[in-house]
């Protein structure tokens, strides 16, 4: 494989893992709206403990936290443009995105303790989560798949 397919493929996957980042976020607004649950802390939490820091007032732990949020999301749409590079398309891909990503945060972020394992969640949180990180993956292989046929 040619060295610009792969990086086509790639800077594809990081647009179209934007996008998609763009659709979680509005989900995961309208369903904290609505449930009336407050906004997840979590991607700071990770960056705090991977780094070792501490964000000196809560504006900038917000806006750590957005950072983290969008970073990690549109650095995963690499992840599905690598897939794209390979071969993979559709429903295939996007289960195999959404697998990747959904597997990494359950290994991660108990791990580095800002987050309880699967099976800690209950039943409501977890269908919350697996949905959002659908809307995710789905929309970033659309997405992917779209700019992919340009």
């Amino acid at each position: 494989m040619a060295v610009s397919t792969l990086a086509s493929a790639v800077g594809k996957g990081i647009l179209a893992g934007l996008v998609g980042t763009a659709a979680m976020t509005l989900s995961s607004t309208l369903e904290a709206k609505a449930s009336g649950r407050g906004a997840s802390t979590t991607p700071a939490d990770a960056v705090e403990e991977t780094f070792d820091i501490q964000p000196q007032d809560d504006a900038a732990e917000q806006r750590l936290n957005t950072l983290a949020h969008w970073g990690y999301g549109t650095a995963w749409g690499a992840v599905r443009g690598l897939l794209g590079a390979a071969g993979l398309s559709g429903p295939a891909a996007g289960a195999t995105h959404f697998a990747a990503v959904w597997a990494t945060q359950q290994v991660t972020l108990p791990s580095l303790g800002v987050a309880k394992p699967t099976w800690q969640y209950g039943g409501q949180a977890l269908a919350t989560d697996v949905g959002h990180h659908a809307v995710y993956a789905t929309v970033t292989s659309l997405a992917y798949e779209w700019l992919d046929r340009r």
